[in-house]
């Protein structure tokens, strides 16, 4: 047995009866006895305490996954109020509060309504000469596909055609319940947009106050604690979305302007769905995009349509390399490839909602680990104390 650090004392094993005697004798005489623990004890500590905390993880997913529509509505809702929130607190300098925010919500619905009437008049001035654009971009694309390097038989597209059209007959009682499940959904889409508005003008309105009065319920210690981390998740999940929405709209900019230099039409509705499908980060511009050079494959022949192609790099070039770290790197301090495993993760589990609310959800949970965690050489306080 080898002496201690420092106090000259010989320290009794862990366990054995010299410990246990001396730790009764210092309960009796009401002090502790610090117990120097091993590292298998410790890493079995830190063991459960994740295995709980990974329980706990599944049994909230469990809990959302019932929940789908308004879990999905309240984080709408936090995204629109996010958005909202800095008019409306300009305005109210001015006005009362619910008179700027009323103002606030009603000039963004003209906003949309505006936007969507634009993107209509546009599909119907096109349509016309649409039909005659298509048909000649297929007579192309086959003359070039009956061509090197492929060598295709004459015919081909027109087979493709018609053997799809069959398919669809034959499958039209699956293709029917298809469509009365979309429209389901559609249903459901709408009473979820109307509650993420209805929460969003409260949230817009008195958010904080919301928050505080739920925190209040709380004891002094665990509700000071919930109040940190309500303004660190809140400042993060609202520079995160500020800065997302501002790299969609840069992304659709570019891919609008570049596609009416090209001559390819709907110009406008593709770069609408560039900004909706830039809001999933790294996977939503791609996929846009490639619906886009359909479109230029179907319009304008293959030559256009590997250029739009070429725009996927480019643009993933420009959002991974410049928009990213100077926008959003000073809200999110996550590394590329967190981000990347996070939407990963997030569409498995939970498809295009899970991979849309993956990196959020993990931007707003480091954030409230680091405002909450000790800072470095203090020991975090034992709960109840001082």
């Amino acid at each position: 047995m080898k002496p201690g650090r420092g106090d000259g004392k010989v320290r009794a094993p862990l366990g054995s009866r010299q410990a246990r005697t001396r730790r009764r004798a210092a309960l009796a005489r009401g002090t502790t006895v610090p117990v120097r623990r091993t590292g298998l004890e410790r890493l079995a500590g830190r063991a459960w305490r994740l295995l709980a905390v990974a329980v706990a993880g599944y049994a909230g997913y469990l809990i959302v996954s019932r929940l789908l529509l308004p879990v999905v509505a309240v984080f709408v809702a936090l995204i629109v109020t996010a958005v909202l929130r800095p008019p409306a607190d300009l305005l109210a300098r001015r006005m009362p509060r619910a008179v700027a925010v009323l103002l606030t919500v009603l000039g963004s619905l003209l906003l949309l309504a505006g936007l969507g009437t634009l993107v209509a008049m546009v599909i119907r001035s096109q349509s016309g000469q649409l039909g005659g654009q298509v048909r000649g971009g297929l007579d192309r694309l086959e003359h070039w596909l009956e061509g090197p390097p492929f060598h295709a038989r004459a015919g081909t597209l027109g087979d493709l055609q018609h053997r799809l059209g069959q398919l669809l007959s034959t499958h039209r009682e699956t293709v029917l319940s298809t469509a009365v499940t979309g429209a389901g959904w559609v249903v459901e889409a709408a009473a979820g947009g109307a509650l993420a508005l209805f929460c969003a003008v409260f949230f817009t309105h008195s958010g904080e106050r919301m928050w505080g009065w739920g925190t209040s319920l709380l004891p002094a210690r665990p509700a000071g604690v919930w109040r940190r981390a309500g303004r660190a998740a809140w400042r993060t999940f609202a520079g995160y979305t500020r800065g997302l929405f501002l790299v969609a709209g840069t992304n659709a900019v570019v891919v609008g302007v570049a596609l009416a230099a090209l001559g390819v039409p709907l110009a406008v509705p593709l770069a609408c769905l560039e900004f909706v499908a830039a809001l999933i980060p790294l996977i939503g511009s791609p996929i846009a995009l490639a619906v886009a050079s359909l479109v230029a494959l179907a319009t304008r022949g293959p030559v256009t349509a590997l250029v739009v192609l070429a725009m996927i790099v480019l643009v993933g070039q420009l959002e991974g390399h410049v928009l990213q770290p100077l926008v959003m790197g000073w809200a999110v301090r996550l590394h590329p490839v967190a981000i990347a495993l996070a939407v990963a993760v997030g569409g498995t589990l939970g498809g295009i909602v899970g991979a849309a609310v993956a990196v959020p959800v993990l931007s707003v949970g480091w954030a409230v680990f680091r405002e909450l965690r000790p800072p470095a050489g203090e020991a975090p306080s034992e709960p109840g104390g001082g």
